[in-house]
């Protein structure tokens, strides 16, 4: 039997220490992810986990934090202008990108400057 991989399990994006309280302001309460709870062992550690549809999402501390500028996960979405709207209603730059055929997309920043991706079909 070969081993292959099968799914994205999770992702994992990297934060400043006591980075929580912002991390749940925006993906829980903005973006309307679902925390979930870390496993007691790996509470000590810092940040956060969330649910984004099957895979989940976990924001982890990390000592001398420098934001991804490039790399980035990216989130689909089901109504991109509202998203947009409510993002900026917050004060939350995004940038326009259209070249991708067949999807529309912007680029945004979390709370620590790294890069995310958000699209619609």
């Amino acid at each position: 039997m070969k081993t292959r991989v099968q799914r994205i399990d999770h992702i994992q994006i990297a934060a400043p220490e006591g980075c929580e309280p912002a991390a749940r302001e925006f993906y829980r309460d903005l973006l309307g992810m679902r925390e979930v709870e870390k496993p007691p062992l790996l509470r000590a550690r810092g940040g956060c986990w969330f649910q984004c549809g099957d895979q989940q999402l976990h924001i982890g501390v990390e000592k001398d934090f420098r934001p991804a500028k490039k790399a980035h996960p990216a989130f689909a979405v089901a109504n991109l202008d509202e998203l947009r709207e409510l993002l900026h209603s917050r004060g939350v730059e995004t940038v326009e990108d259209d070249s991708l055929p067949g999807a529309r997309r912007f680029y945004a920043s979390d709370p620590w400057g790294n890069r995310l991706e958000f699209l619609e079909a």
